[in-house]
């Protein structure tokens, strides 16, 4: 195996996904593909990396009821930086909510935040 290609991350809606991992966490869109029925191949990711999240709209009542709770409440995903503080103010500046202030920690600095839908994430600089 060579890569992980995509990671499926449950969404409400593709258009306010997409705004808020383009918008508030500066990643690419990478593809936006009609399926037919209202379903898209939705492609979002960090700018210069392989990583992609595949944003897959939930369609019934039990993927509706994990949208926000992926992680099964422990923090889900680690968005790594090398340079936590541009990074943090433009995540703050586009209303992201961080559930604490950065620390430093042997392993760098972080902080935890949530996505648009609850999940916890860190934002990662590390050492």
């Amino acid at each position: 195996m060579a890569s992980l290609g995509a990671v499926t991350f449950l969404v409400h809606d593709y258009d306010e996904a997409i705004r808020f991992f383009v918008d508030a966490l500066a990643f690419e869109l990478f593809e936006d593909s009609p399926q037919g029925d209202g379903k898209r191949w939705v492609t979002v990711g960090p700018r210069g990396t392989s990583t992609r999240l595949l944003l897959a709209r939930a369609v019934d009542d039990e993927q509706r009821a994990h949208v926000g709770n992926q992680g099964g409440g422990r923090v889900f995903l680690f968005l790594q930086t090398d340079d936590f503080a541009s990074d943090h103010a433009r995540m703050l500046a586009h209303g992201v909510r961080f559930r604490e202030a950065p620390r430093h920690e042997p392993y760098g600095t972080v902080a935890v935040f949530d996505d648009l839908y609850g999940n916890g994430w860190d934002l990662i600089q590390p050492l």
